[in-house]
């Protein structure tokens, strides 16, 4: 890893220290919180053994079978989202001189974040703390005991009917994929240490705090928090995952620049697999994230269908009126949007409500990787904010247009509520400027210790061969 100036390496050192001493300050730090709290079993009636988790019994409680075995399945192919599927779909839309470094950012980036979620990103995002931060009770997964022999566990609050190992997993995940999409918005470009250095910081200091106002027991955007100031819906991550993941690539691809010279993808069809696999994948993502084997799971499944199939049909149209002729980046690009654009809504809409966002994810995402590109002239370059950010910030909206109050028990404007659509405005627009300012701050950063962008000749060589030593043959 090469810095540009020697004299800064102990700064940067130092900084890795402190981190890494908060963390082991904190492993022996272990407070109750409420959430850990069940109610007591020394009185009359049943023992606490004897309870199943539920809402109301998180301590030395037995799980629910079908949930786990549905949670542990929704893990793992929301997993495969990012590796191999994401790894495939950004793969084959570089030119082959980049491919290499490509998929490897996606699988590094899975080692990254499951190594910081360890350490203390599950705690700051999952756990109670204030309505902008979690604690650290979790760090270093401290605390998530389980009596196997007896199966009996200490559930997380927000998922009481599961062991808590398997909901740190399954939001591990996601953590997983959001960095990973940033990526698409400066592929070609970047130095690999320095994209390393940006995800790992901006893990810590972007995604666990909005994750926290979102999803958080006591986040200030939960919709779910009894005290939250504004209820903002998002089921499994129009603003967590996609706003902001495609406002970062945003500001990546702004800090860089445009790339020296373009291409056509090189494989469509590695493309075509990727999303495939991102479509599989994504009933985990949806359906998981009602996080019980219920009807709730199985509404969100039905409706991340329709909408994904009308996006991917919709862009086909859009691209063969426009342009002439329908492309396989291109319906599988709409597919992608409409899965973006149903995730926050996947909990609350019903079919109906699935088809006329899938058809606006299919129109506004198209206009968002081209006119709005073109309007302003950024080199976002596999469309993570025109696909990610814009689509993710639609479907938001359009929950609170569409929401079934029989469905997610939160009416939208068209039984009624027009305010939920001012929520979800709000919502999208504290992430994204958030998003904006912290994440500049981090990439200026990393480039005045390690800076951003590789050198001109190696990004004319191939970032392959200059950073990895390798080549697709």
């Amino acid at each position: 890893m090469m810095f540009k100036k020697p004299a800064r390496a102990g700064l940067v050192a130092l900084i890795f220290g402190v981190l890494l001493g908060l963390c082991l300050a904190v492993s022996s730090y272990t407070p109750t919180y409420a959430q850990d709290q069940a109610p007591a079993a020394e009185n009359s009636g049943p023992t606490v053994e004897t309870l199943p988790c539920d809402s109301k019994v998180y301590k030395e409680c037995s799980p629910n079978s079908g949930d786990t075995a549905w949670m542990l399945t929704s893990m793992a192919i929301v997993l495969m989202m990012t590796i191999p599927g994401l790894a495939l779909f950004y793969g084959g839309m570089v030119r082959k001189k980049n491919v290499g470094d490509t998929v490897m950012t996606s699988f590094a980036i899975t080692c990254l974040i499951s190594i910081l979620w360890m350490f203390f990103t599950y705690s700051l995002a999952f756990r109670a703390g204030t309505p902008f931060i979690g604690g650290l009770d979790r760090a270093f997964l401290q605390g998530i005991v389980s009596d196997i022999m007896n199966n009996k566990g200490n559930p997380n609050s927000l998922a009481p009917t599961i062991p808590e190992s398997v909901y740190s997993m399954f939001q591990l995940t996601f953590a997983i994929i959001t960095a990973a999409l940033i990526a698409g918005s400066f592929a070609e470009r970047m130095k690999f240490s320095a994209m390393l250095w940006f995800i790992g910081l901006w893990a810590i200091f972007v995604y666990s705090p909005i994750a926290h106002w979102v999803w958080g027991p006591d986040g200030f955007f939960n919709s779910s928090n009894d005290a939250a100031w504004v209820k903002v819906l998002d089921f499994a991550g129009g603003t967590v995952v996609h706003v902001n993941s495609g406002t970062a690539g945003l500001m990546a691809a702004l800090m860089l620049g445009k790339r020296k010279d373009t291409g056509p993808a090189h494989n469509m069809v590695l493309t075509m697999i990727g999303a495939a696999l991102l479509w599989v994948g994504w009933f985990g993502f949806n359906a998981g994230s009602a996080v019980s084997a219920g009807l709730q799971a199985g509404m969100a499944m039905l409706v991340t269908h329709t909408a994904t199939a009308t996006a991917g049909f919709t862009w086909m149209l859009v691209e063969w009126m426009l342009r002439g002729k329908p492309t396989v980046i291109g319906i599988c690009s709409g597919a992608v949007a409409g899965l973006v654009a149903i995730t926050p809504a996947s909990g609350f809409v019903g079919p109906i409500g699935a088809f006329w966002i899938g058809v606006a994810a299919g129109i506004v995402c198209y206009w968002g990787c081209t006119g709005l590109k073109h309007m302003f002239g950024y080199d976002d370059a596999l469309d993570t904010f025109g696909v990610h950010a814009v689509g993710g910030a639609t479907g938001a909206l359009l929950t609170g247009v569409f929401a079934v109050e029989q469905y997610g028990g939160t009416p939208g404007l068209i039984e009624g509520n027009a305010a939920q659509v001012l929520n979800q405005a709000i919502g999208i627009g504290t992430v994204f400027v958030y998003d904006v300012v912290v994440t500049l701050i981090l990439l200026k950063i990393v480039d005045i210790f390690i800076g951003l962008r590789v050198p001109d000749e190696v990004e004319r060589e191939g970032l392959d061969l200059a950073l990895h030593g390798e080549t697709v043959q």
